[in-house]
């Protein structure tokens, strides 16, 4: 316990004398105050852009909750060699903010397929279900008929733009998938992975639903063994199982997407030299899948062999920009999800580094009079913030405070996960430990193998046409709505000029009585779900 005071005082006399990090022109008060002067006429000086627009661009950080936003920012500008907190990230300059509400129908907590289902579909959905309303039960195929609810990515394909994804991940992962497929189950990646009882209810796998739903022009992330019959080696990894081809049906769905583009200049890459060849201009339809799964970290990734989440963004919209009637455009950041679903801080937080230089890139290529753009997460993540680390200490590293077990902590922590461990019932002592590598994980309170999501709301920061509609606090599925209005695109074409307003009546949409029998059926689809929910952590 003296041991403690001692390092609190010495903390206490540390924090009076004074960090490295503060700059001189922060200790004149007048600093501060021309500082929000400039910000408030900025505020003030803020015209509303009601304009219609005719692009969208998308970018969901996925698991990027507020204190991974905050830390990202603080990396991004340590990378720079800044102190770090003073930084402004592309984000940052958007502005309009507001907040979003990422429970699911069935959980206080959601997962990516929910939540995608809300923000790009306009409903929200039950765990683990793909863009099919909360009628639909998780892993119940039978449930899954007359319950698809369709994307924003659809209604913007109906007017007649153009369409893209781009993803870190598999193209039919849950965040992508939620645009062009209908599923009971976001595990349903390609027929091998769904069970009889689906297949001879007549449901379909989601990787073959890529290429049959709706055409889409831009296709780009990982997922190549989902697409080819089981055994097909891997071009990249032709001796790793692993990565071989999976599917039982023995269709080739590559192939099937090249013979389906007859007529139009369409391209499929798995390389970066194929993809750097690619002329946006001549180019109608784009199929670029770089790895058999999801992509490689940033921080790991070969650029000689895949391109960067900043150059797949601008490649999709040099591509999609051609068509006069606009675009839609989905940009995930994927893996910072799976980063901290790890406990490594470093990678999730050097993929929100590039996820934030994607949006700069996109931004260049865009014009703010006619592109409505937006960034937001779908759920957050149990990291925490904590400490008191000086002004410009490494965001991943070590707190100057020790806890009262005589032992330092990481300024960066989880809730739960795989960094749990205790020695001889204490933490481990990270005195002598390096807590600034890629494959350090983070400790966490509880063990478990991956780290869960977090439910507390997430930001959502818009730009261009309409964007002062994103603010207050809002149910997650509101912002697929505004983006329909701002674009004209999809039911609500009151933003149309000549168009009438739509109908508001029950039939359209029906006001629902929340009974008992009602009330006990969600319970038990909730949990039957809890089983299968509890291994899917993603």
């Amino acid at each position: 316990m003296e041991w403690t005071r001692v390092s609190i005082a010495t903390f206490l006399l540390l924090a009076t004398l004074g960090s490295s990090g503060a700059r001189v022109e922060e200790e004149n008060p007048e600093y501060w105050r021309s500082q929000a002067r400039e910000s408030l006429q900025s505020v003030l000086g803020r015209k509303i852009n009601t304009n219609v627009a005719k692009n969208i661009v998308f970018f969901l950080g996925d698991g990027m909750g507020l204190t991974t936003y905050t830390a990202a920012r603080i990396l991004k500008g340590q990378l720079a060699g800044h102190s770090g907190e003073e930084t402004v990230m592309t984000m940052d300059t958007f502005p309009y903010v507001g907040l979003a509400k990422t429970y699911s129908v069935d959980f206080q907590i959601p997962d990516s397929a929910a939540t995608a289902t809300a923000y790009l579909c306009g409903v929200k959905a039950n765990l683990n279900t793909i863009a099919v309303s909360a009628a639909a039960r998780n892993g119940v195929c039978r449930t899954q008929k007359g319950n698809e609810v369709t994307s924003i990515l659809k209604w913007a394909k109906d007017a007649g733009k153009s369409v893209g994804i781009v993803t870190t991940t598999r193209v039919q992962h849950a965040t992508p998938a939620s645009t062009y497929a209908h599923s009971a189950s976001r595990k349903w990646y390609s027929d091998a992975d769904m069970p009889g009882s689906a297949k001879k209810e007549g449901c379909t796998d989601i990787a073959s639903q890529l290429i049959k739903n709706i055409p889409i022009d831009v296709i780009i992330g990982g997922g190549r063994k989902y697409m080819t019959p089981r055994g097909t080696k891997d071009p990249e990894y032709r001796m790793d199982f692993s990565a071989w081809g999976k599917r039982r049906d023995g269709r080739n769905l590559i192939q099937e997407w090249q013979s389906m583009k007859v007529g139009k200049v369409a391209h499929y890459v798995w390389n970066k030299t194929d993809f750097d060849a690619i002329d946006p201009e001549n180019t109608d339809s784009l199929l670029a899948l770089f790895e058999p799964g999801d992509l490689r970290y940033e921080v790991e990734r070969d650029p000689s062999m895949d391109p960067s989440i900043v150059e797949t963004t601008e490649k999709a919209i040099r591509i999609l920009q051609k068509n006069p009637k606009g675009f839609f455009l989905l940009v995930e950041g994927g893996r910072i999800d799976q980063g901290h679903h790890a406990g490594r801080a470093y990678m999730a937080l050097h993929e929100a580094v590039a996820f934030d230089n994607a949006i700069a890139k996109a931004l260049e290529l865009t014009k703010e009079d006619e592109t409505l753009t937006i960034v937001t997460a779908d759920h957050s993540h149990p990291m925490t913030f904590n400490g008191f680390p000086f002004r410009g200490q490494s965001i991943l590293g070590k707190s100057p405070l020790w806890g009262t077990d005589m032992l330092p902590f990481t300024t960066l922590m989880y809730g739960n996960g795989p960094g749990h461990k205790m020695i001889n019932g204490k933490r481990p002592d990270l005195r002598n430990v390096t807590t600034k590598g890629k494959d350090y994980v983070q400790f966490s309170a509880v063990p478990l193998k991956s780290t869960s999501h977090s439910g507390e709301d997430v930001a959502v920061l818009a730009r261009g046409p309409m964007a002062h509609l994103f603010s207050g606090v809002q149910e997650q599925s509101y912002i697929a709505h505004v983006m329909g209005y701002a674009a004209c695109v999809g039911a609500d074409l009151r933003h149309c000029q000549g168009q009438p307003e739509p109908s508001m009546d029950r039939t359209t949409f029906p006001i629902y009585s929340s009974g008992a029998a009602q009330t006990s059926a969600v319970l038990l689809s909730s949990l039957l779900s809890v089983w299968l929910a509890i291994a899917v952590l993603m």
